[in-house]
Protein backbone atom coordinates (compact mmCIF):
# COMPACT_ATOMS: atom_id res chain seq x y z
CA UNK A 1 0.00 0.00 0.00
CA UNK A 2 1.53 3.37 -1.03
CA UNK A 3 0.29 6.72 0.53
CA UNK A 4 1.98 9.53 -0.78
CA UNK A 5 4.81 11.18 1.13
CA UNK A 6 4.50 8.32 3.72
CA UNK A 7 7.94 6.76 4.98
CA UNK A 8 6.87 4.32 7.61
CA UNK A 9 4.80 1.06 6.74
CA UNK A 10 1.23 0.83 5.37
CA UNK A 11 -0.13 -2.57 6.60
CA UNK A 12 -3.44 -3.86 4.61
CA UNK A 13 -5.29 -7.52 4.70
CA UNK A 14 -2.34 -8.96 2.77
CA UNK A 15 0.31 -8.19 5.42
CA UNK A 16 1.58 -10.87 7.44
CA UNK A 17 1.89 -8.43 10.70
CA UNK A 18 -2.02 -7.08 9.76
CA UNK A 19 -3.98 -9.43 12.30
CA UNK A 20 -1.38 -8.57 14.98
CA UNK A 21 -1.77 -4.46 14.16
CA UNK A 22 -5.21 -4.64 14.37
CA UNK A 23 -5.73 -6.10 17.82
CA UNK A 24 -6.09 -3.60 21.03
CA UNK A 25 -6.00 -4.40 24.37
CA UNK A 26 -9.69 -4.76 24.59
CA UNK A 27 -9.74 -8.69 23.02
CA UNK A 28 -13.81 -7.64 22.64
CA UNK A 29 -13.31 -5.25 20.13
CA UNK A 30 -13.00 -7.35 16.54
CA UNK A 31 -12.66 -4.35 14.02
CA UNK A 32 -11.13 -4.73 10.35
CA UNK A 33 -9.40 -0.91 9.42
CA UNK A 34 -8.84 -0.69 5.39
CA UNK A 35 -4.95 0.91 6.40
CA UNK A 36 -3.19 0.47 9.37
CA UNK A 37 -0.24 3.23 8.84
CA UNK A 38 2.67 2.94 11.18
CA UNK A 39 4.08 6.03 11.62
CA UNK A 40 7.74 6.93 11.63
CA UNK A 41 7.57 10.26 12.50
CA UNK A 42 5.05 13.10 12.91
CA UNK A 43 5.66 13.77 8.55
CA UNK A 44 4.23 10.34 8.72
CA UNK A 45 1.14 11.46 10.54
CA UNK A 46 0.30 14.41 8.52
CA UNK A 47 0.72 12.37 5.29
CA UNK A 48 -1.30 9.76 6.67
CA UNK A 49 -4.00 12.16 7.51
CA UNK A 50 -3.93 13.43 4.64
CA UNK A 51 -4.11 10.89 2.97
CA UNK A 52 -7.14 9.45 4.95
CA UNK A 53 -9.03 12.89 4.33
CA UNK A 54 -8.31 12.60 0.29
CA UNK A 55 -9.94 9.12 0.34
CA UNK A 56 -12.79 10.05 2.90
CA UNK A 57 -11.32 7.27 5.30
CA UNK A 58 -13.01 7.34 9.22
CA UNK A 59 -9.64 8.18 11.18
CA UNK A 60 -8.85 6.43 14.35
CA UNK A 61 -5.66 6.91 16.13
CA UNK A 62 -3.66 4.29 17.66
CA UNK A 63 -1.01 5.34 20.76
CA UNK A 64 -1.07 2.18 23.26
CA UNK A 65 -4.63 0.83 22.13
CA UNK A 66 -5.74 0.41 25.40
CA UNK A 67 -8.89 2.56 25.86
CA UNK A 68 -11.48 -0.12 26.36
CA UNK A 69 -14.01 1.31 24.47
CA UNK A 70 -11.50 0.32 21.48
CA UNK A 71 -11.58 3.50 19.65
CA UNK A 72 -8.04 3.32 18.35
CA UNK A 73 -9.15 0.79 15.60
CA UNK A 74 -12.11 1.04 13.30
CA UNK A 75 -13.93 -0.91 10.49
CA UNK A 76 -12.79 -0.08 6.77
CA UNK A 77 -10.93 3.28 7.82
CA UNK A 78 -7.31 4.44 8.28
CA UNK A 79 -5.37 3.68 11.71
CA UNK A 80 -2.65 6.43 12.33
CA UNK A 81 -0.51 4.15 14.49
CA UNK A 82 1.97 6.34 16.55
CA UNK A 83 3.31 2.82 18.17
CA UNK A 84 7.40 3.46 16.25
CA UNK A 85 7.22 6.46 18.35
CA UNK A 86 8.27 5.76 21.46
CA UNK A 87 11.18 7.75 21.93
CA UNK A 88 11.43 9.71 25.55
CA UNK A 89 14.00 11.87 26.71
CA UNK A 90 14.49 12.98 30.57
CA UNK A 91 16.49 16.68 31.31
CA UNK A 92 16.88 15.79 35.27
CA UNK A 93 18.06 19.21 35.34
CA UNK A 94 14.66 21.30 34.43
CA UNK A 95 12.81 18.03 35.65
CA UNK A 96 10.93 17.78 32.07
CA UNK A 97 10.47 14.57 30.15
CA UNK A 98 9.87 14.74 26.62
CA UNK A 99 8.04 12.01 25.56
CA UNK A 100 6.99 10.75 21.68
CA UNK A 101 2.75 9.84 20.92
CA UNK A 102 3.07 6.54 20.80
CA UNK A 103 4.88 5.67 24.27
CA UNK A 104 3.90 3.36 26.99
CA UNK A 105 4.06 4.38 30.81
CA UNK A 106 6.94 2.10 31.03
CA UNK A 107 9.11 3.65 28.84
CA UNK A 108 8.64 6.80 31.00
CA UNK A 109 9.00 5.48 33.66
CA UNK A 110 12.03 3.69 33.11
CA UNK A 111 13.85 6.50 31.81
CA UNK A 112 12.33 9.01 34.28
CA UNK A 113 13.03 6.51 37.31
CA UNK A 114 17.22 6.51 35.99
CA UNK A 115 16.90 10.08 37.66
CA UNK A 116 15.02 9.21 40.73
CA UNK A 117 12.49 11.20 38.82
CA UNK A 118 8.38 10.42 37.92
CA UNK A 119 5.16 11.95 36.56
CA UNK A 120 1.38 10.42 37.73
CA UNK A 121 1.06 7.39 35.19
CA UNK A 122 -1.32 4.61 34.86
CA UNK A 123 -1.71 1.53 36.89
CA UNK A 124 -0.21 -0.54 34.19
CA UNK A 125 2.64 -0.21 32.64
CA UNK A 126 1.28 -1.07 29.19
CA UNK A 127 -1.61 2.18 29.30
CA UNK A 128 -0.15 4.30 26.45
CA UNK A 129 0.75 7.62 27.44
CA UNK A 130 -1.58 9.63 24.89
CA UNK A 131 -4.82 7.95 25.75
CA UNK A 132 -4.44 8.24 29.49
CA UNK A 133 -3.02 11.87 29.48
CA UNK A 134 -5.25 13.60 27.01
CA UNK A 135 -8.43 11.66 29.13
CA UNK A 136 -7.01 13.10 32.25
CA UNK A 137 -4.85 10.75 34.14
CA UNK A 138 -5.30 8.99 37.18
CA UNK A 139 -2.47 6.74 39.02
CA UNK A 140 -0.31 6.16 41.81
CA UNK A 141 1.24 9.73 42.65
CA UNK A 142 -1.63 11.95 41.66
CA UNK A 143 -2.60 12.75 45.22
CA UNK A 144 0.64 13.95 45.65
CA UNK A 145 1.36 15.91 42.49
CA UNK A 146 -1.95 16.03 40.72
CA UNK A 147 -3.24 13.99 37.40
CA UNK A 148 -1.74 12.89 34.43
CA UNK A 149 -2.94 16.27 32.77
CA UNK A 150 -2.27 18.62 35.31
CA UNK A 151 1.61 17.95 34.36
CA UNK A 152 1.51 18.24 30.63
CA UNK A 153 3.61 21.36 30.19
CA UNK A 154 3.24 21.48 25.89
CA UNK A 155 2.21 19.31 23.35
CA UNK A 156 3.16 18.96 19.57
CA UNK A 157 0.08 18.37 18.12
CA UNK A 158 -0.82 17.69 14.05
CA UNK A 159 -4.59 19.46 13.39
CA UNK A 160 -6.68 17.90 11.36
CA UNK A 161 -5.84 20.02 8.54
CA UNK A 162 -2.84 18.59 9.07
CA UNK A 163 -0.32 21.40 10.04
CA UNK A 164 1.60 21.09 12.96
CA UNK A 165 1.19 23.50 15.97
CA UNK A 166 2.87 23.60 19.05
CA UNK A 167 0.84 24.13 22.37
CA UNK A 168 1.31 25.57 25.89
CA UNK A 169 0.16 28.07 28.55
CA UNK A 170 1.92 30.41 26.48
CA UNK A 171 1.24 29.30 22.42
CA UNK A 172 -2.22 28.41 22.61
CA UNK A 173 -3.30 28.29 26.67
CA UNK A 174 -7.03 27.77 25.37
CA UNK A 175 -6.22 24.14 23.37
CA UNK A 176 -3.68 23.45 26.69
CA UNK A 177 -6.79 23.54 28.70
CA UNK A 178 -8.87 21.15 26.69
CA UNK A 179 -6.12 18.64 25.90
CA UNK A 180 -5.69 18.62 29.40
CA UNK A 181 -8.87 15.80 29.81
CA UNK A 182 -10.75 17.16 26.50
CA UNK A 183 -9.55 13.56 24.53
CA UNK A 184 -8.06 13.08 21.33
CA UNK A 185 -10.92 15.45 19.89
CA UNK A 186 -8.77 17.98 18.58
CA UNK A 187 -5.72 16.61 16.93
CA UNK A 188 -2.83 13.66 16.82
CA UNK A 189 -0.50 14.59 19.66
CA UNK A 190 2.89 13.84 18.57
CA UNK A 191 5.04 14.85 21.40
CA UNK A 192 4.73 15.46 25.07
CA UNK A 193 6.20 17.33 27.67
CA UNK A 194 5.81 16.44 31.35
CA UNK A 195 7.40 18.11 34.62
CA UNK A 196 8.67 15.29 37.04
CA UNK A 197 9.04 14.93 40.56
CA UNK A 198 11.68 13.34 42.85
CA UNK A 199 9.88 10.15 43.41
CA UNK A 200 11.60 6.70 44.16
CA UNK A 201 13.45 5.09 42.67
CA UNK A 202 12.43 2.83 45.97
CA UNK A 203 9.01 3.59 47.33
CA UNK A 204 6.92 2.23 50.18
CA UNK A 205 4.17 0.45 48.35
CA UNK A 206 2.60 -2.74 48.13
CA UNK A 207 -1.13 -4.91 48.63
CA UNK A 208 -2.99 -5.76 51.91
CA UNK A 209 -5.52 -8.28 51.76
CA UNK A 210 -8.35 -9.28 53.92
CA UNK A 211 -11.16 -12.01 53.54
CA UNK A 212 -14.04 -10.38 50.99
CA UNK A 213 -16.43 -11.41 53.84
CA UNK A 214 -14.72 -8.86 56.04
CA UNK A 215 -14.57 -5.77 53.73
CA UNK A 216 -17.81 -4.10 55.26
CA UNK A 217 -15.71 -3.13 58.45
CA UNK A 218 -12.70 -2.80 56.82
CA UNK A 219 -14.07 -0.48 54.73
CA UNK A 220 -15.44 1.34 57.42
CA UNK A 221 -12.50 1.77 58.73
CA UNK A 222 -10.91 2.58 55.42
CA UNK A 223 -13.22 5.88 54.37
CA UNK A 224 -11.92 7.57 57.51
CA UNK A 225 -9.19 6.65 57.05
CA UNK A 226 -8.39 8.31 53.58
CA UNK A 227 -10.20 11.21 54.43
CA UNK A 228 -7.40 12.36 56.75
CA UNK A 229 -4.46 10.93 54.89
CA UNK A 230 -1.73 13.19 53.71
CA UNK A 231 -1.24 13.36 49.96
CA UNK A 232 1.72 11.47 50.26
CA UNK A 233 -0.15 8.36 50.38
CA UNK A 234 -2.54 7.28 47.84
CA UNK A 235 -4.78 3.95 48.01
CA UNK A 236 -6.36 1.77 45.75
CA UNK A 237 -8.98 -0.59 46.54
CA UNK A 238 -9.99 -3.95 44.82
CA UNK A 239 -12.83 -6.45 45.35
CA UNK A 240 -11.00 -9.44 43.81
CA UNK A 241 -10.34 -13.14 43.14
CA UNK A 242 -6.86 -13.14 44.24
CA UNK A 243 -4.76 -14.67 40.91
CA UNK A 244 -2.10 -17.65 40.94
CA UNK A 245 0.69 -14.93 41.25
CA UNK A 246 4.27 -16.18 43.42
CA UNK A 247 3.82 -12.76 44.95
CA UNK A 248 0.47 -13.69 47.35
CA UNK A 249 0.72 -17.26 49.52
CA UNK A 250 -0.57 -20.07 47.01
CA UNK A 251 -2.80 -20.65 50.25
CA UNK A 252 -5.01 -17.44 49.29
CA UNK A 253 -5.07 -18.05 45.47
CA UNK A 254 -8.45 -18.14 43.93
CA UNK A 255 -9.91 -16.25 47.14
CA UNK A 256 -11.95 -13.91 47.11
CA UNK A 257 -10.49 -10.65 49.02
CA UNK A 258 -10.50 -7.35 49.79
CA UNK A 259 -7.06 -5.40 48.31
CA UNK A 260 -5.91 -2.40 49.58
CA UNK A 261 -2.45 -1.08 47.34
CA UNK A 262 -0.90 1.81 48.96
CA UNK A 263 2.16 3.85 47.37
CA UNK A 264 3.33 6.67 50.02
CA UNK A 265 5.25 9.15 47.96
CA UNK A 266 7.42 10.41 50.52
CA UNK A 267 9.75 9.27 53.22
CA UNK A 268 9.30 6.12 53.77
CA UNK A 269 9.86 6.44 57.91
CA UNK A 270 6.67 8.62 57.62
CA UNK A 271 4.84 6.42 55.08
CA UNK A 272 5.45 3.36 57.70
CA UNK A 273 3.88 5.42 60.62
CA UNK A 274 0.93 6.62 58.36
CA UNK A 275 -0.07 3.20 57.42
CA UNK A 276 0.17 1.61 60.61
CA UNK A 277 -3.15 2.08 61.20
CA UNK A 278 -4.50 0.42 57.99
CA UNK A 279 -2.04 -2.40 58.07
CA UNK A 280 -3.54 -3.36 61.45
CA UNK A 281 -7.47 -3.28 60.98
CA UNK A 282 -8.71 -6.54 61.51
CA UNK A 283 -5.50 -8.94 61.21
CA UNK A 284 -5.03 -9.36 57.02
CA UNK A 285 -4.52 -11.93 55.77
CA UNK A 286 -1.44 -11.09 53.89
CA UNK A 287 0.79 -7.65 54.12
CA UNK A 288 2.85 -6.84 50.80
CA UNK A 289 3.59 -3.27 52.10
CA UNK A 290 7.14 -2.56 51.98
CA UNK A 291 10.16 -0.16 50.46
CA UNK A 292 10.47 -1.48 46.52
CA UNK A 293 11.42 0.17 42.96
CA UNK A 294 8.53 2.21 42.21
CA UNK A 295 9.03 0.74 38.34
CA UNK A 296 8.57 -2.71 39.78
CA UNK A 297 5.05 -1.63 41.85
CA UNK A 298 4.33 0.46 38.79
CA UNK A 299 4.01 -3.01 36.58
CA UNK A 300 2.51 -5.12 39.35
CA UNK A 301 -1.07 -4.61 37.89
CA UNK A 302 0.01 -5.55 34.53
CA UNK A 303 -0.51 -9.53 34.38
CA UNK A 304 -3.82 -9.50 35.78
CA UNK A 305 -5.17 -7.21 33.02
CA UNK A 306 -2.89 -8.81 30.03
CA UNK A 307 -3.84 -7.93 26.24
CA UNK A 308 -6.26 -10.23 24.52
CA UNK A 309 -9.03 -11.02 27.19
CA UNK A 310 -12.60 -9.15 27.13
CA UNK A 311 -13.79 -6.51 29.24
CA UNK A 312 -16.91 -4.84 29.98
CA UNK A 313 -16.74 -1.58 32.28
CA UNK A 314 -18.43 0.68 33.92
CA UNK A 315 -17.51 3.52 36.05
CA UNK A 316 -18.71 6.83 38.09
CA UNK A 317 -17.06 9.05 40.47
CA UNK A 318 -18.97 9.59 43.62
CA UNK A 319 -18.67 12.17 46.72
CA UNK A 320 -17.98 9.32 49.03
CA UNK A 321 -18.36 5.98 50.35
CA UNK A 322 -21.23 5.44 53.27
CA UNK A 323 -21.95 1.88 54.62
CA UNK A 324 -24.97 1.56 51.74
CA UNK A 325 -22.72 1.56 49.38
CA UNK A 326 -20.01 -0.04 50.88
CA UNK A 327 -22.97 -2.88 51.77
CA UNK A 328 -24.23 -3.11 47.74
CA UNK A 329 -20.05 -3.55 47.03
CA UNK A 330 -19.45 -6.14 48.52
CA UNK A 331 -22.72 -7.95 48.02
CA UNK A 332 -22.32 -7.67 44.39
CA UNK A 333 -18.50 -8.44 44.81
CA UNK A 334 -19.19 -12.01 46.69
CA UNK A 335 -21.93 -12.80 43.77
CA UNK A 336 -19.16 -12.51 40.91
CA UNK A 337 -18.67 -15.23 39.12
CA UNK A 338 -15.90 -15.10 36.88
CA UNK A 339 -12.49 -14.98 38.39
CA UNK A 340 -11.33 -12.41 36.35
CA UNK A 341 -14.04 -9.46 37.02
CA UNK A 342 -13.78 -6.95 39.65
CA UNK A 343 -14.39 -3.76 41.20
CA UNK A 344 -11.98 -1.52 41.69
CA UNK A 345 -12.21 2.49 43.60
CA UNK A 346 -9.27 4.77 43.21
CA UNK A 347 -9.20 7.64 46.04
CA UNK A 348 -8.92 10.60 44.79
CA UNK A 349 -8.75 14.11 46.95
CA UNK A 350 -4.97 15.29 47.47
CA UNK A 351 -3.90 17.38 44.91
CA UNK A 352 -6.10 16.38 42.40
CA UNK A 353 -8.59 18.27 44.34
CA UNK A 354 -6.74 21.39 44.99
CA UNK A 355 -6.57 22.20 41.19
CA UNK A 356 -9.73 24.87 40.55
CA UNK A 357 -12.56 22.86 38.68
CA UNK A 358 -12.36 25.33 35.82
CA UNK A 359 -8.83 25.01 35.24
CA UNK A 360 -8.91 21.88 33.14
CA UNK A 361 -11.05 19.89 30.92
CA UNK A 362 -10.73 17.22 33.17
CA UNK A 363 -13.68 17.28 35.84
CA UNK A 364 -15.57 16.66 39.04
CA UNK A 365 -11.96 17.40 41.23
CA UNK A 366 -14.22 17.78 43.96
CA UNK A 367 -15.24 13.40 44.13
CA UNK A 368 -13.85 11.51 46.69
CA UNK A 369 -13.19 8.42 44.88
CA UNK A 370 -13.62 6.60 41.49
CA UNK A 371 -15.44 3.67 41.13
CA UNK A 372 -14.79 1.47 38.01
CA UNK A 373 -16.26 -2.12 37.71
CA UNK A 374 -14.65 -4.21 35.47
CA UNK A 375 -16.38 -7.59 33.82
CA UNK A 376 -13.69 -9.88 32.40
CA UNK A 377 -13.53 -13.23 30.59
CA UNK A 378 -11.76 -15.17 28.07
CA UNK A 379 -13.12 -15.29 24.94
CA UNK A 380 -13.74 -18.97 24.53
CA UNK A 381 -15.54 -18.94 27.64
CA UNK A 382 -19.14 -17.86 27.22
CA UNK A 383 -20.24 -15.58 29.72
CA UNK A 384 -19.90 -12.42 28.12
CA UNK A 385 -23.76 -11.54 28.34
CA UNK A 386 -23.37 -13.22 32.38
CA UNK A 387 -20.95 -10.67 33.48
CA UNK A 388 -22.14 -7.87 31.37
CA UNK A 389 -24.93 -8.26 33.27
CA UNK A 390 -23.01 -8.29 36.44
CA UNK A 391 -21.22 -5.22 35.97
CA UNK A 392 -25.07 -3.43 34.75
CA UNK A 393 -26.96 -4.69 37.96
CA UNK A 394 -24.01 -3.14 40.48
CA UNK A 395 -23.37 -0.09 38.40
CA UNK A 396 -27.26 0.51 38.59
CA UNK A 397 -27.45 -0.22 42.59
CA UNK A 398 -25.05 2.88 42.67
CA UNK A 399 -26.31 5.07 40.37
CA UNK A 400 -27.97 7.19 43.05
CA UNK A 401 -24.54 8.24 44.50
CA UNK A 402 -23.06 9.32 40.71
CA UNK A 403 -20.88 12.45 41.08
CA UNK A 404 -19.66 12.40 37.48
CA UNK A 405 -18.16 10.25 34.88
CA UNK A 406 -14.52 10.02 34.31
CA UNK A 407 -14.09 10.10 30.58
CA UNK A 408 -11.14 7.28 29.88
CA UNK A 409 -13.32 4.76 32.03
CA UNK A 410 -16.12 5.34 29.67
CA UNK A 411 -17.47 2.52 27.05
CA UNK A 412 -19.72 3.43 23.74
CA UNK A 413 -22.27 4.95 26.21
CA UNK A 414 -23.92 7.33 24.32
CA UNK A 415 -23.36 11.37 23.51
CA UNK A 416 -25.82 12.05 27.16
CA UNK A 417 -22.36 9.99 28.85
CA UNK A 418 -19.40 12.27 27.22
CA UNK A 419 -21.72 15.43 28.00
CA UNK A 420 -21.49 14.06 31.80
CA UNK A 421 -17.31 13.89 32.10
CA UNK A 422 -17.65 17.55 31.46
CA UNK A 423 -20.89 19.22 32.55
CA UNK A 424 -22.41 21.50 30.36
CA UNK A 425 -19.84 24.83 30.27
CA UNK A 426 -16.79 22.50 29.71
CA UNK A 427 -18.88 21.23 27.23
CA UNK A 428 -19.86 24.37 25.58
CA UNK A 429 -16.30 25.39 25.86
CA UNK A 430 -14.46 22.32 24.35
CA UNK A 431 -17.35 22.23 21.71
CA UNK A 432 -15.94 25.77 20.45
CA UNK A 433 -12.26 24.33 20.94
CA UNK A 434 -13.93 21.60 18.27
CA UNK A 435 -15.27 24.50 15.98
CA UNK A 436 -11.98 26.06 16.03
CA UNK A 437 -9.62 22.88 14.98
CA UNK A 438 -11.66 19.78 13.50
CA UNK A 439 -15.25 21.63 12.52
CA UNK A 440 -15.82 18.23 10.16
CA UNK A 441 -15.38 16.03 12.77
CA UNK A 442 -12.55 14.37 11.88
CA UNK A 443 -11.52 13.05 14.99
CA UNK A 444 -14.73 11.10 16.31
CA UNK A 445 -13.20 7.93 16.72
CA UNK A 446 -13.01 9.30 20.30
CA UNK A 447 -15.03 9.80 23.18
CA UNK A 448 -16.55 12.48 20.48
CA UNK A 449 -17.10 16.04 21.73
CA UNK A 450 -19.13 16.48 18.70
CA UNK A 451 -19.15 20.27 16.86
CA UNK A 452 -21.79 22.69 17.48
CA UNK A 453 -24.31 23.32 14.77
CA UNK A 454 -25.48 26.92 14.39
Amino acid sequence: MQIPGFTGRALTRDDAQFETARRVWNGAIDRIPKIIALCSSADDVVAALRHARENDLLVSVRAGGHGVAGHAVNDGGIVIDLGPLKGVRVDARQCRAYVEGGALWGDVDAASQAFGLATTGGIVSHTGVAGLTLGGGIGWLMRKHGTTADNLARAELVTAEGGKVFVSEREDPELLWGLRGGGGNFGIVTRFEFALHRAGPTVLAGPILWPMENAPEVMRFYTDFAREAPDELTTIVQYRTLPAFPTFPAELHGRKVLQIGAVWAGEIAKGERALAALRSCRAPLFDGVSPRPYVAHQCGNDKAVPHGWHYYWKSMDVANLDSEMVDVITEHSLAMRSPRSYTVIFQLGGAVARVAEDATAYSHRSAAFNININGVWLAEEPVADQESRWVRNLFDALRPHEHGVYVNFLMDEGQQRVRDAFGPAKYARLAALKNRLDPQNVFRMNQNIAPSRD
